[in-house]
């Protein structure tokens, strides 16, 4: 069953006014009237009885419609013109007998002062109605400015949409006026309303709705950013049109910096957050170094002491394998803490390809052991000008990363390529498909990815600092994964280096 639009009551009191307005304005207008009537006649009785008022009675009659058009109106004005004009002739008749020509001359003087007294009223009245129209945009162009003044005071920790409707109806002297924020589902709204405000608002901004109401003085707007629909604005008062669409248009971009501020304010949050968080981790790894360096020696003077049972070297054993995956856990996060603070500069030095690979694979010995590694290199010697250190930890994490997500059997592949440009290292291997949507997140630090968070241990930093690694050298990361072609991890180190000294 369909809903029956809503009756939206006529103000009673506004058509009372209008039509007692009508009356007075109607009134108003007989009296000028009759006030021109009455100095013409006054003026061609004196003429008549006075022979020497007759020379320039066609004045006085240019005079009076002058002054009527300049005090009264237009229309007033050619009401009291054609009266002259007939008063003229009707004491003309009762003249002595004048010769042909003089009785033209003073005929065509008559109608050419009347007209120029009608030209005169004309550009009164236009030059009296543009001027009225100047002050009513003055006053409209004062209150826009007062509310835009006040718009951009506003506290902007607070949401705007109150304190909008608010000012809306204060300095415009709305009756009424609903402001809708589509973003946080709210309506505001001040002044009084017989109408459901929400049904009004909401529909407006779902039917798009906008249009100005002359009999009930009701407007209604979208509120727009761009071609976005942000809300709804429906007032009810004495408003122009363009007033509405400014109103509008200032409440839109009120909603807009209150986000901007929003976003702003979470971003300061979170990167305070992540400052904190970075002190915290740099602190724990300085203090666990020392009881992890501890308890190493200890294992490993344990290990060398001999005469232990099977099951005591295993576990001496196992502490020195846990002591050790510690140990690498903690350098990580202090590399991290110092690449977030730009404690970290780079030094590089030449650096043989094939020599720092080595260096890489010598790390894995124990887990290639039962893995299928390829190693791809240029043919000519290639030195890169770069951090060996720093090299060494990106290329072992991607080594890394291989190692513990590829498939049983699968094998590694370490490609260089190089070019007068940049050395490009790349890391191959079969396994999980990286989702695409994680391909931009995957060097984030703490993010992995949902499709290898359970098939392996880590923490997520270890890409996060091949990142910064790269970036420190003035190259860049990036990865591929698909399905048919498996997972590859890519660094591009430019071959003229473009140092920088933070992350």
């Amino acid at each position: 069953m369909s809903q029956a639009k809503p009756h939206i009551p006529v103000r009673p009191a506004s058509r009372s006014w209008g039509t007692r307005g009508s009356g007075l304005r109607l009134l108003l207008f007989t009296l000028e009237c009759g006030l021109g009537i009455v100095s013409v006649i006054l003026v061609a009785a004196l003429a008549h009885w006075s022979a020497s008022l007759s020379p320039v009675v066609v004045l006085l009659y240019l005079l009076i419609v002058v002054l009527i058009a300049l005090l009264c109106g237009f229309w007033q004005s050619v009401i009291v013109s054609l009266l002259a004009v007939a008063v003229q002739s009707y004491f003309g008749t009762r003249q002595p007998r004048l010769d042909a020509a003089t009785e033209t001359a003073n005929s065509i003087t008559v109608v050419a002062f009347i007209l120029i007294a009608l030209v005169v009223s004309r550009l009164s009245s236009r030059v009296t109605e543009h001027a009225r129209n100047a002050q009513s945009w003055g006053e409209q162009m004062h209150e826009l400015y007062e509310f835009t003044r006040r718009s951009l005071q506003m506290d902007l920790h607070e949401e705007p949409g109150p304190q909008l409707a608010e000012l809306a109806h204060e300095i415009f002297a709305l009756e009424g006026v609903i402001v809708f924020d589509a973003d946080l589902h709210q309506i505001y709204q001040a002044g009084d309303w017989n109408l459901n405000p929400q049904e009004l608002a909401q529909s407006t901004y779902h039917f798009e709705t906008c249009d100005d109401d002359l009999e009930t003085g009701i407007s209604r707007r979208v509120l727009r950013l761009g071609t976005i629909s942000i809300g709804s604005l429906v007032v009810r008062g004495d408003t122009t049109a363009l007033t509405n669409n400014a109103i509008a248009s200032l409440i839109a971009i009120s909603f807009d910096r209150y986000r901007a501020f929003a976003n702003e304010s979470h971003i300061e949050a979170e990167r305070r957050t992540e400052q904190l968080r970075a002190t915290v981790l740099d602190s724990l790894a300085h203090a666990y170094k020392t009881p992890l360096t501890v308890i190493r020696a200890a294992s490993t003077g344990l290990a060398e002491m001999g005469r232990l049972s099977a099951p005591q070297a295993e576990l001496v054993a196992l502490i020195d394998e846990q002591t050790g995956a510690l140990s690498d856990l903690t350098t990580r996060l202090l590399t991290t803490a110092r690449l977030d603070a730009g404690e970290i500069t780079m030094h590089a030095t030449p650096v043989g390809l094939e020599p720092l690979l080595e260096e890489v694979l010598a790390n894995f010995k124990e887990r290639l052991a039962t893995m299928d590694v390829s190693v791809r290199l240029p043919n000519e010697d290639v030195v890169l000008h770069c951090d060996r250190q720093l090299m060494t930890m990106l290329l072992t994490q991607y080594l890394d990363n291989a190692c513990k997500y590829s498939l049983f059997g699968a094998t590694v592949t370490i490609t260089v390529s190089h070019d007068h440009a940049e050395t490009i290292f790349s890391v191959h291997s079969y396994g999980p498909v990286i989702p695409r949507a994680d391909l931009e997140r995957i060097f984030d630090r703490y993010f992995r990815s949902s499709t290898s968070s359970n098939r392996a241990v880590g923490t997520g930093i270890g890409l996060a600092i091949a990142k910064r690694a790269a970036h420190l050298h003035g190259g860049h990361v990036w990865v591929t994964s698909e399905a048919s072609v498996g997972t590859t991890f890519f660094v591009s180190i430019p071959t003229q280096q473009k140092q920088r000294c933070s992350a």
